[in-house]
């Protein structure tokens, strides 16, 4: 008669995916107990998490007017809410509630991600109460700019497939800690984390001015070679610097006397090599903050004094 017995492997495998497939649920309920479901655009609803004692941070791509938002806590409570700030930039929205009771979050730190661990995106929804999907973090890098000029830091991309109700909800590692926002607006293919370093930086200052202000000098560029002449001629170290294909009219550069074909070889200490260098020189500049900038021009370096302006805003 053939042996019917379970295999001892088999066994130990099963236990495995039970215990594996416990964890993750009580991975899930826990991070479900900061997940709010909010609904701010027609139709659908996105999800948020409890950054503070009444208020909440959800995806800015979820939220499409300010007023009459609803928010669905965790113990069923229902309540309106009215949005603080939000920043396109980074997919980051504020929003403010006179409901308390929730205990906030406690994001997780960025140190310890890396490509390859499990993760869990986690939404909410007024039908069916927490959803979940299931993936990897697929992708861990520095600091990312999104195309919207906001900045990741670090960057975290998930190999995760989600439902559009999730976005604005936590991603979440394995133990039930919250590493993140999951966001669907910045990127067409992927999905990505907005993790605890850029939630700090950007959070506080929609609690504080209610938008992010960026560095703004009104300037079209690209990279130019410098040639090797040039370069001993004038003592420069640096193989590349940046042209202006265009200077906006009455923009900070114009009204500093920088024109078209000019070229930024450095501002202050910092070499400028190329558009990146600029953006970070830009992003760490306060709004009004006076950069000094060696500039080529007909061939001779000067000194041009630029006061850094805050960047128009969509609709302003």
């Amino acid at each position: 008669m053939r042996d019917r017995r379970p295999v001892p492997h088999a066994e130990y495998m099963a236990t495995d995916l039970v215990n594996l497939s416990n964890e993750l649920a009580g991975a899930v309920e826990r991070a479900a107990a900061v997940v709010v479901a909010v609904h701010a655009r027609p139709r659908i609803n996105s999800s948020g998490i409890v950054w503070r004692e009444n208020l909440i941070l959800t995806s800015s791509e979820g939220v499409r007017f300010e007023e009459g938002i609803k928010i669905l806590f965790p113990d069923g409570r229902r309540t309106e809410a009215r949005l603080r700030g939000s920043d396109p930039g980074t997919d980051l929205a504020l929003l403010e509630t006179d409901t308390g009771g929730i205990q906030p979050v406690e994001l997780g730190s960025d140190d310890h991600l890396k490509t390859g661990q499990l993760v869990l995106a986690v939404g909410r929804t007024a039908a069916t109460g927490p959803i979940a999907s299931f993936g990897v973090i697929s992708g861990v890098s520095s600091e990312w700019k999104s195309w919207r000029s906001g900045k990741l830091d670090p960057f975290v991309r998930l190999d995760v497939s989600v439902y559009p109700t999730t976005s604005g909800g936590a991603a979440v590692d394995s133990r039930g800690s919250v590493i993140g926002l999951v966001s669907t607006g910045l990127s067409r293919t992927s999905v990505l984390a907005i993790t605890r370093r850029t939630v700090d930086r950007v959070a506080q200052k929609l609690l504080e001015h209610g938008y992010v202000g960026r560095g703004f000098l009104g300037i079209a560029l690209q990279p130019v070679p410098l040639p090797r002449d040039l370069k001993e001629k004038l003592k420069l170290d640096q193989d590349t610097a940046i042209m202006l294909l265009g200077v906006e009219p009455n923009g900070p550069a114009a009204s500093a006397g920088l024109i078209m074909g000019d070229i930024l070889l450095q501002a202050g200490s910092s070499v400028i090599s190329d558009a990146e260098t600029l953006a970070e020189l830009l992003e760490k500049a306060g709004i009004g903050e006076n950069l000094s900038f060696r500039v080529l021009r007909a061939g001779n370096v000067q000194e041009v004094i630029v006061r850094v302006a805050e960047r128009p805003r969509r609709g302003k």
